[in-house]
């Protein structure tokens, strides 16, 4: 986040900067911001039927249970997206914020979840030195030194996340600060970003991010990066490092600056993959409200799946051991709404399930920016989780660290899962209703329902796959209308699940029957991949004995068997060409039960090495939400080719075709289907000529590239 709180998105990325304090506002310089298995795993596992769910409390007024809507909700503890981490619950803290260290700040963190503090605030980092605690050009407020905020941390029970001075610090300054932290005071400081949304700095037009460097490209910055690498951890070796990427699809993702031979992830990535620890993105989708930020969720797997996508590329083996860290998000839009909280929780869940390990939100108190009414109450407009008791005019927000509607978005995620946790999959037969499931330590499994819909009650079916539950009463947990914190409410009755409008609702049921006596394998990794087999390997699971282990793939909230194997290695074979595939490993014990699924593998088959066409595909330029795309073809054959056509499919479904030149393209959904222009359609053998075509694309959300391409019903090698 920009040095102030109040941050406005134009079609090229962050156009505006206001600032404002609790009574006043204005524009300008560095001001005081105020800151299925379900299908294969059904033949080897029992599955269950909906338990009997007693009634819940909270309907809306004048919506009979007849009338709601039903929603079937499919959980499948058999399909695994990974554990929640220690560091998954964050929020951001800023040194203009007086209130930051406040006693009740630490008891409300604690009794959210929250195991992470960010320091020393957004674009703040890149201003701030710690020896002397002064951010030039900017407002510091009392009593929000560094060791001040240790302590708030420590009283959570939590970790810091520090951001370490780029844009006008050294490597020495941060190095200071990693043996001040972890060697003189003890404090165990684990992560370490190197800057803030350094692409900001003015490189590619916009500049809020402060950088004192002559050179602002991401080479510069790369360079940087590992020059702060190799001098922090000089001084600790155990911390992690982590570098600034853009969020494919948001400005400034795509764009190419003057003098560059690429943008910046992949700028950055080619330079520090080696090296880093853990990646960063933001997220503030924006819109015209909150309910449109919350329905923008859904670009978020896909943007996390190409920085995935990106990481591979460059780090290889090395992937595994980089993370992906989301350590700025918020709507942008109606902050203290009532939708912003059920964005809230969205997307923390959303994030963490599409392989995030740390989650942060912006910010604990930010300050009021203009007054207006969402779902009945009083929205100021405010980035903060708690108020800060300023005023716009006449209207005054509630006393200071009074929680707002996300915070109790972020504490119901405290009755779904916690650190060591399994998160699994769900999903629900209505866009209304989101759901999240995870599979606790203690064997219990916990849904989270969250209904989007601001005039109807749903009543949801609950069905799990790969876990029995009881027939006792779930638990159920609510934040809803009416309700002033996270409320244990009753159980609905007669199988099924009531939604108020706009609420956040937590079933949680115990098993039936005993876990297996093997606890889940450790994460595969691919050993081997080519067009159509790949190879996986995994480690034993850490407790009892295994007797098989299969491999699923996971399809939605079901799965297919694809190997099993009585060794820790699989080979799976007849996949498609240039194919992505998500998979788990389970542990059969010897009475025939599965284990917990292992944390989910993603990889790619290649495309035919000995094709006897080849396809060159290149972005020519982009901005953010559109790019310019040029795609060659090559006959490799010893026959030439009169007359030809190219198939594709789009790995997002928000991308497009918007205009073409040199072919004719038509598209239906994530299909395009190209053919020659009647003037570039003989195609000489052995690569003797080449057919080329363009065409102007729109992206909504990230931009990966398309995998496979198919020439006159043959899979080309690609380029």
């Amino acid at each position: 986040m920009p040095l102030a709180h109040r941050l406005t998105h134009g079609r090229s990325g962050r156009a505006g900067l206001v600032r404002s304090g609790p009574v006043r506002s204005g524009r300008g310089g560095r001001g005081r911001p105020v800151a299925v298995l379900t299908c294969a795993l059904a033949t080897v596992a029992a599955l269950a039927a909906v338990p009997p769910s007693p009634a819940a409390a909270g309907q809306a007024a004048g919506t009979s249970a007849a009338d709601a809507a039903t929603v079937d909700v499919s959980v499948n503890a058999g399909v695994g997206l990974g554990t929640i981490d220690k560091a998954a619950f964050g929020v951001n803290t800023a040194i203009w914020d007086s209130h930051m260290n406040d006693p009740e700040v630490a008891d409300l963190m604690g009794a959210a979840g929250v195991k992470v503090m960010r320091y020393p605030g957004g674009s703040y980092g890149d201003i701030y030195h710690w020896k002397d605690h002064t951010a030039p050009g900017g407002y510091v407020a009392p009593g929000t030194g560094f060791d001040a905020f240790m302590g708030t941390v420590r009283a959570t029970g939590g970790q810091p996340m520090i951001i370490a001075n780029y844009g006008t610090g050294t490597p020495q300054e941060a190095a200071d600060w990693v043996r001040y932290a972890n060697v003189t005071k003890g404090y165990g400081a684990k992560y370490w970003e190197i800057g803030n949304e350094n692409y900001g700095n003015g490189h590619y037009g916009s500049g809020w991010e402060a950088d004192d460097h002559a050179d602002k490209s991401p080479k510069e910055y790369a360079r940087n990066v590992l020059a702060y690498s190799q001098a922090m951890k000089a001084v600790d070796p155990t911390i992690k490092i982590g570098a600034v990427l853009t969020t494919p699809g948001d400005w400034p993702d795509g764009i190419t600056g003057e003098g560059d031979s690429a943008d910046w992830n992949h700028t950055v990535l080619d330079a520090v993959a080696g090296t880093v620890d853990f990646v960063i993105v933001h997220s503030y989708p924006g819109g015209a409200s909150a309910d449109e930020a919350l329905d923008r969720t859904t670009r978020l797997p896909g943007q996390l799946r190409e920085v995935r996508r990106q990481i591979d590329r460059y780090a290889g083996e090395r992937s595994s051991k980089i993370g992906i860290a989301l350590t700025e998000v918020n709507s942008n839009t109606q902050m203290n709404s009532r939708p912003n909280g059920l964005f809230a929780a969205d997307t923390y869940m959303t994030a963490l399930e599409n392989g995030v390990f740390n989650v942060d939100w912006w910010n604990t108190h930010n300050g009021p920016d203009k007054v207006s009414t969402v779902d009945g109450d009083t929205d100021f407009n405010d980035y903060g989780l708690l108020s800060s008791g300023g005023c716009v005019g006449d209207v005054c927000q509630p006393a200071v660290n009074t929680p707002f509607h996300p915070y109790f978005g972020l504490k119901s995620l405290t009755k779904l899962g916690a650190a060591g946790d399994t998160m699994v999959a769900s999903s629900t037969t209505d866009d209304q209703v989101s759901a999240h499931a995870v599979h606790r330590a203690d064997g219990t499994l916990s849904v989270m329902l969250i209904n989007k819909d601001k005039d109807a009650t749903h009543t949801a079916k609950i069905g799990y796959a790969g876990f029995t539950p009881t027939t006792q009463a779930p638990v159920v947990h609510r934040y809803g209308r009416g309700d002033t914190d996270v409320t244990r409410v009753a159980a609905t009755g007669g199988g099924v699940q009531e939604l108020p409008p706009y609420s956040i609702t937590t079933v949680t049921v115990s098993p039936h029957a005993a876990a297996a006596s093997v606890g889940a394998p450790g994460a595969p990794k691919v050993t081997a991949v080519d067009s159509s087999t790949a190879t996986l390997s995994w480690s034993a699971p850490s407790s009892g004995k295994a007797v098989r282990y299969e491999v699923y793939e996971r399809l939605g909230t079901n799965a297919q068997l694809l190997a099993t194997s009585t060794s820790t290695s699989a080979t799976v074979r007849n996949l498609p060409p240039g194919s992505e595939h998500t998979v788990n490993v389970l542990a059969r014990d010897a009475d025939g039960r599965l284990s917990r699924p292992s944390v989910p593998l993603t990889f790619a088959t290649t495309a035919p090495r000995d094709s006897s066409c080849l396809v060159t595909y290149r972005v020519d330029a982009g901005w953010g939400n559109g790019f310019v795309a040029t795609v060659t073809v090559s006959n490799l054959a010893d026959t030439a080719i009169n007359g030809w056509s190219l198939d594709f499919a789009w790995p997002s479904t928000g991308q497009s075709v918007q205009s073409f030149w040199n072919a004719k393209v038509s598209s239906s959904g994530t299909k395009v289907h190209v053919t020659d222009n009647g003037q570039n359609g003989e195609l000489a053998p052995k690569g003797g000529s080449t057919a080329t075509f363009g065409f102007v694309g729109a992206n909504d959300g990230a931009n990966p590239a398309p995998t496979a391409f198919t020439l006159n019903g043959t899979v080309c090698r690609t380029s």
